[in-house]
Formats: C-alpha cells, sequence, structure tokens
C-alpha cells in the first residue's frame, strides 16, 4: 500500500456532511453540540435542519442527558464534542444515562490524541478509548481515513446501541479507495508479513503503513491489521495473523493504558500468549506544540516508527535465535 502524507484531507468536514447527508434521509436524527459546531463540523447538519439541531452550551454533562431523553422517545442523537470533554467530562451521564438503559446515543469525539496541538494536555484526550471500552453496552470505533468515517456514520446510523466514535482534529490521508467496506465485525489485514504483526487504527494507521514501506527497502517484512472496532474487538483474526509472526506492536494515538494495545494484549494473554509491544503515550499528559512535532515527539511519526519496529523486531530475532 502506498500513502501520500502530503495530500490530506480533513475529517471532521467528512463527518459533518455525511451528518447532514443522513439527516436528509432519515428524519428521527437529531445532533446535539456543546457550543463547538464550528470546530466538529457539526455546524452543516445545523444549517440544513436547525429544527433538529440543540446547541446545549458549554455543558456536555447536559448534552449527553439531553441525548438520552430524545434516544428515549425513538430519535436518533448524535452527540458531538472535543473527545476530552465528550467523554471525561461526561462518564456519570454516558454510564448511567445511555449504556445502562441501552439507548441509540452515538456519541463523536473530534480532537482526540496528542494531534489536537496547540491546544495542550487539557484538550488532548489520551483516556477516551480507555473509557468507553470499560462501559458495558458500548461500541468503539476510530476511523482512519475519510472515507471510512463516512461509512461508520452511516452504520452508526442504522444500527442501534450506544457507540462512541473518535476522529482527529488533523486532516487525513487517504487510505482506502472506492471498493472499501468498513466491517464492524472483521478487522482488515492490510499487508502480510513475516516479522512482527503490527495493529493499529485512526490517523496512525497511515504512519504505519509508510513505515512498513520503509522497512521494505531493509529486508523487513511487516504484516498489519487495521483495527477500527475497538470494542467489541475481533480476536479471532487478531489471534489468527499473530499465530503467523508469533510476535506482534500495537501503535496507537492515545495512552498505552487502557486503549487498543489493553485490548490487544488482554486478549492474547488469554488465547495465545505472545510478546507485544505497545506504542503511544506512556501514560503521561501531552503538551502544546504542532501536531506534527507531537507526533514524532511520542513515537508515532512514520519516521520513529521505522526505527522502533525495526529496533524490536531485532531484538526480538536475537531473544528467540
Amino acid at each position: 500500500m502506498m500513502i501520500n502524507k502530503n495530500e490530506r484531507k480533513s475529517i471532521r468536514s467528512s463527518f459533518g456532511k455525511t451528518l447532514a447527508e443522513l439527516g436528509a434521509i432519515n428524519p428521527n436524527i437529531v445532533v446535539l453540540d456543546a457550543d463547538l459546531s464550528c470546530s466538529t463540523q457539526t455546524q452543516m447538519f445545523a444549517k440544513e435542519f436547525p429544527e433538529r439541531f440543540f446547541n446545549c452550551g458549554i455543558a456536555e454533562q447536559d448534552m449527553i442527558a439531553t441525548a438520552a431523553g430524545l434516544a428515549s422517545v425513538g430519535k436518533i442523537p448524535f452527540a458531538s464534542s472535543f473527545a476530552m470533554f465528550a467523554t471525561g467530562r461526561t462518564y456519570d451521564q454516558i454510564r448511567n444515562s445511555v449504556c445502562y438503559p441501552e439507548f441509540n446515543v452515538k456519541i463523536v469525539g473530534t480532537h482526540g490524541g496528542v494531534t489536537v496541538g496547540e491546544d495542550g494536555a487539557s484538550h488532548q484526550a489520551l483516556e477516551d478509548i480507555s473509557l468507553m471500552r470499560g462501559i458495558p453496552n458500548m461500541s468503539v470505533i476510530v476511523p482512519a481515513d475519510c472515507r471510512e468515517c463516512e461509512q461508520v456514520m452511516q452504520f452508526a446510523a442504522e444500527n442501534y446501541g450506544p457507540m462512541y466514535i473518535r476522529i482527529p482534529r488533523t486532516n487525513v490521508c487517504d487510505i482506502f479507495d472506492e471498493n472499501y467496506t468498513f466491517d464492524f465485525c472483521n478487522a482488515k489485514v492490510l499487508t502480510e508479513g513475516e516479522d512482527v504483526t503490527v495493529i493499529t487504527n485512526g490517523e496512525t494507521l497511515a504512519e504505519v503503513i509508510v513505515a512498513r514501506e520503509n522497512l521494505l527497502t531493509e529486508g523487513y517484512s511487516v504484516q498489519i491489521i487495521h483495527v477500527p472496532v475497538v470494542k467489541p474487538l475481533d480476536g479471532a483474526t487478531i489471534i489468527d495473523q499473530v499465530k503467523k509472526t508469533k510476535f506482534c506492536m500495537v501503535v496507537e494515538n492515545h495512552s498505552i493504558i487502557g486503549g487498543l494495545g489493553s485490548a490487544v494484549c488482554e486478549l492474547l494473554a488469554e488465547y495465545y500468549p505472545v510478546p507485544v509491544h505497545r506504542i503511544g503515550v506512556n501514560d503521561n499528559f501531552g503538551q502544546s506544540g504542532k501536531w506534527d512535532y507531537l507526533l514524532d515527539y511520542y513515537g508515532l511519526s512514520s519516521d520513529k516508527l521505522t526505527i522502533s519496529i525495526k529496533r524490536y523486531i531485532d531484538k526480538y530475532r536475537l531473544v528467540n535465535k
């Protein structure tokens, strides 16, 4: 797979545009925002359907509680804010008012991960996936590009149940073509490889793909599994593929505690124990800086991943001679 990292599109715009298109199809879709519609791009829906758009102000707890109420009378609420506030500030309401009664509320957290950039640690959600995957009845989805985001939104609108969808602030590379179909139940094996299985999702998928291309020139063979659905996790595909390499790495724009890496470790520890190395934010808060600088600082850029994947393959080979 080849990625052009110089050509990027706004995944938030894809989210907003798709939401408006879905609103034209289904009159039961309503949208709630916490005074951030210009940033989240729910303004596109608001422009088309002002009577079905609710700006709840800087009161995310009220936004989620209102969404639960709307869901209780048959509406399909999409509630959106920055990932930090959509999950952290509202945890009690999500747990007790949405997931406990299993209401059909879709929570879309934008600005996930360290790539929020200059807004700094207070706005960089590094625990959101951990929070959401720990709640019963909640599904967690992290799309990697605009096409996948559009299909995830359509899936969310057409299928019942609480869902958390996480997208970044940054523009993203095109990864999937017109033949791609989002599959809620199955992870995607994007490339075959013999040295290591690298599992990732979201915006780090493009970085891993470029790192793999770099490593091919040095004789390293890297298998990539894209896991857009963190919960429920497709354990069967992961185990089946890891059996081929017997060594796994997980890359995510999130804390290494509680996110995709933890989910994979829990799975493999119970069903197929192999060495797993996690690359993400190592139990630290983020910091202010340009998004690409921060991606590199935390070891998530393609350049840093090329070095670290190579290093851990070499280490694994040495130990297992």
